[in-house]
């Protein structure tokens, strides 16, 4: 197996190739303008009525945090831009699609199954691997991307939907330029991802933290009475279904860690498979790859800031989890802690889905065993993390400050030395 050490983390040595997107993300000016970005979802999409106007409100504030990050190249805007616009003409296309198709809202979903836990912490491995189970209606990047399909933009000769290919050629590319990247959490168009992403339709998730400094946003957003929030995404999930079903959603986002009354809320019978991981291991994971990223979307790494924020940022993922875990109803939980999934990530995905009661059928158990062949750990590289040696920060220090997480947990075991 190969494995990559990234050393340059606090000082980038940048390829030529990472240099020359640094030099010309140095020059580029990106306007963030709200007016401006409403006015290009409106002119590429050929749409303009969105129902709920706080949407423009919470947009506004995602600007004006992003507008208060002065460390961010113009890369780093240009992404966040085409990020914004991307959220808005979907949104557009969703509110679009429900006054066509009113009856959409009357589907039914059946109880889901909701992987809830830290970032790096499994949850990415868990769900592709429950998804496998041809029963779970999940969301593929590529349907994450573009959730709408756009009218007339049908299959073309081939039978593959148009919005496959497009992510398929991105994919491809970043491949191309970014292979570490994709190393610490590759997205290829089949593999599925978070709903914080298709939530974020409604600019009401924590998902642009991971792309910018913005304590401001991370302020707001957790002001935000998430029931509302949680209740869109409900809506989504039954537009989905009726393009496309099933109806028995498989569904992750760390976020959820932070929002588990208003998560219970809207989804009552909800199967919650709750991952258990050495946050200390999870914390060295998440500033290597978001360092290694800023070595091209910000104008330099800072990377005792980063860490810092997200320190503190797991924190309050980790105190929220603490004090809320005891409402999700014990028949209906199940911990996943991380050394014993990747010990048997079939035996626990068995677990998970009879807790949901859900037969495990001869089927059911080729469909899991078939993703784990094709998808071993590491199959492609695996990094080398080093919380002292490449980031600087001292793991007992970090135990200590954690410690009430391992109180209430005390099965996780200690990953850092």
């Amino acid at each position: 197996m190969q494995e990559v050490r990234i050393d340059d983390l606090r000082d980038p040595q940048r390829t030529a190739d990472e240099q020359a997107v640094f030099d010309f993300g140095s020059k580029l000016e990106i306007d963030l303008d709200v007016d401006g970005i409403i006015a290009e979802a409106q002119r590429t999409t050929g749409l303009e009525s969105i129902d709920d106007q706080t949407v423009y409100e919470r947009l506004a504030a995602q600007v004006g945090a992003l507008e208060a990050d002065e460390g961010l190249s113009g890369i780093g805007r240009m992404v966040v831009r085409q990020r914004l616009v991307g959220c808005l003409q979907a949104r557009l296309r969703f509110e679009d699609f429900v006054r066509r198709h009113p009856e959409a809202l009357d589907i039914e979903l059946e109880p889901p199954v909701i992987v809830v836990g830290l970032p790096r912490s499994g949850t990415t491995h868990l769900v592709n691997l429950l998804a496998a189970d041809e029963r779970f209606r999940s969301m593929p990047w590529w349907e994450v991307q573009e959730p709408i399909p756009v009218i007339g933009d049908g299959p073309g000769r081939d039978g593959v939907d148009p919005r496959y290919t497009r992510c398929l050629a991105t994919h491809e590319m970043t491949i191309a330029n970014s292979p570490i990247v994709s190393l610490m959490h590759d997205r290829p168009p089949h593999g599925i991802e978070e709903d914080c992403e298709l939530v974020d339709l409604d600019f009401c998730a924590y998902t642009l933290e991971w792309h910018a400094r913005v304590p401001q946003w991370r302020d707001h957003y957790l002001g935000l009475d998430q029931r509302v929030h949680y209740a869109f995404l409900r809506k989504e999930l039954q537009v989905l279904s009726y393009l496309r079903g099933p109806r028995r959603w498989v569904l992750k986002t760390p976020q959820h860690l932070e929002q588990i009354p208003a998560l219970l809320h809207t989804f009552p019978d909800a199967t919650i498979a709750f991952t258990l991981r050495d946050p200390v291991a999870v914390l060295q994971s998440a500033v290597t790859m978001l360092g290694y990223g800023d070595r091209v979307r910000r104008t330099e790494v800072a990377l005792d800031e980063l860490t810092a924020y997200w320190i503190d940022r797991i924190e309050r993922l980790l105190r929220a989890a603490v004090r809320d875990a005891h409402l999700i109803p014990t028949d209906r939980r199940v911990d996943v802690e991380f050394g014993e999934f990747m010990a048997d990530d079939l035996a626990m995905a068995e677990r998970v889905l009879t807790t949901a009661g859900m037969s495990v059928s001869d089927t059911a158990r080729a469909q899991l065993a078939a993703y784990v062949a094709g998808n071993p750990r590491g199959k492609d590289g695996r990094i080398v993390y080093d919380l002292r040696g490449q980031i600087g920060v001292d793991p007992e220090a970090l135990y200590e400050r954690y410690s009430f997480y391992f109180d209430a947990f005390p099965q996780i075991g200690r990953e850092v030395d």
